[in-house]
C-alpha cells in the first residue's frame, strides 16, 4: 500500500505541496466557473432575446463547444494561444520570447467549455419562469432592468441552482486536464510525486481524495444555497 508517511507535512513528506496543488485546482476552477457564468449568461440572453444572427451565433457556440473534446480546446488555447501572442508581439516589435500562462489558458478554455453548459441551464431556468409573473410585472410598470432584478432573476436562479451545481462539479473534474499546460494543480502534482517516489497507487489515491473533498464540500454549499433559495416557495420541504 506504500509508505503513508510520504503524505505527511514533514521535510520528507509531500503533504504541503499536495495541499498547495489542491488550492490551485480550486483557484482555476473558481476562475473558470465565473468566466463560464459570464459567457453562459450572454449566450443564454442571445438565444432567448437576440435577433436572428445573434441567436444563430449563440446556438453555434453551444453546439461547437459541446461537441469538441475538452482536451482539444485546452490545447488550442495553450499552444495556439502562444503562437497568437508571439505573432502579435513580433508584429508590434516586442522582443521575445513570448509565452502564455497555463493558469490563464486553462481558465479561459474551461470557462469557454463551461459557458456552453451553463447557457443551457440558464436558458431553461428563464423559460421556467411563469409568463404570467412577467406580464404582471410589466402591468405594474416595472422597467426591463427592475423586472429582471426583482422577478425573473430570483425565480430563475432557484430553478437553475441544481444545474449550476452540476456544472461546477464538471468544472472541477475538467480542471485536471489543465495539467497538460504544466500548471501545478492536483493532477500534475500527484503525477510528479508518483513518478518521483514510484508510489503510484498511494499518490493517485491521494489525488482522488483531494478531488472528493473539494466536490463534496462544494455539493454541500450548493445544497445550502438551494435550500435558502426555496424559502417561501411551495414544495420547499422536498
Amino acid at each position: 500500500m506504500g509508505d503513508i508517511g510520504l503524505l505527511g507535512f514533514g521535510p520528507d513528506g509531500w503533504g504541503l505541496v499536495l495541499f498547495r496543488a489542491g488550492l490551485m485546482t480550486l483557484a482555476v476552477s473558481v476562475a473558470a466557473f465565473l468566466c463560464g457564468l459570464m459567457l453562459g449568461t450572454l449566450v443564454a440572453w442571445g438565444r432567448v432575446a437576440g435577433n436572428g444572427p445573434v441567436r444563430a451565433l449563440a446556438e453555434g457556440y453551444t453546439v461547437v463547444l459541446r461537441g469538441v473534446p475538452d482536451i482539444l480546446v485546452i490545447y488550442l488555447f495553450y499552444f495556439g494561444g502562444r503562437q497568437v501572442v508571439a505573432a502579435i508581439g513580433t508584429a508590434l516589435g516586442f522582443p521575445g520570447p513570448f509565452d502564455i500562462s497555463g493558469f490563464v489558458a486553462g481558465m479561459l478554455a474551461i470557462g469557454l467549455i463551461s459557458g456552453a453548459g451553463q447557457s443551457e441551464v440558464l436558458r431553461g431556468a428563464y423559460q421556467a419562469v411563469p409568463k404570467g409573473t412577467i406580464e404582471a410585472g410589466r402591468v405594474v410598470g416595472m422597467g426591463r432592468l427592475t423586472l429582471f432584478r426583482r422577478v425573473i432573476a430570483p425565480q430563475a436562479m432557484t430553478t437553475a441552482l441544481p444545474g449550476m451545481g452540476n456544472q461546477w462539479q464538471s468544472v472541477i473534474k475538467e480542471s485536471a486536464l489543465v495539467s497538460v499546460t504544466g500548471l501545478v494543480e492536483t493532477m500534475r502534482q500527484v503525477s510528479v510525486a508518483a513518478g518521483t517516489t514510484q508510489e503510484h497507487f498511494l499518490f493517485y489515491a491521494a489525488g482522488a481524495v483531494i478531488y472528493l473533498i473539494i466536490t463534496t464540500l462544494s455539493d454541500q454549499l450548493f445544497r445550502l444555497a438551494e435550500k435558502r433559495s426555496l424559502r417561501g416557495h411551495h414544495g420547499a420541504g422536498f
